[in-house]
């Protein structure tokens, strides 16, 4: 399992833009890939549930990826949030 910690800088939080990116990325790989926040839980191949984290500017999230294409996935997660 590989895990990535991302503090969020965008001002608007976690809003569409930068779950959109996060979802159409995570879509294409086999493993789990996960986010978690405040307690809260979302599968990244769910938009809504992205969204529906609400975090904010200053927030840090934490993936969490899991399976044959985990690195993969990790590296380009990374390289979707680390372009903001």
């Amino acid at each position: 399992m590989r895990e990535y910690r991302y503090e969020i800088e965008d001002p608007m939080g976690l809003h569409a833009r930068p779950a959109s990116k996060i979802f159409m990325e995570a879509g294409k790989f086999v493993c789990t890939i996960e986010v978690y926040w405040d307690l809260q839980k979302a599968d990244c191949k769910s938009l809504l549930a992205i969204m529906g984290l609400g975090a904010k500017k200053g927030d840090v999230i934490v993936f969490h990826f899991e399976g044959e294409d985990e690195e993969a996935a990790y590296y380009a997660i990374r390289s979707v949030l680390d372009k903001r």
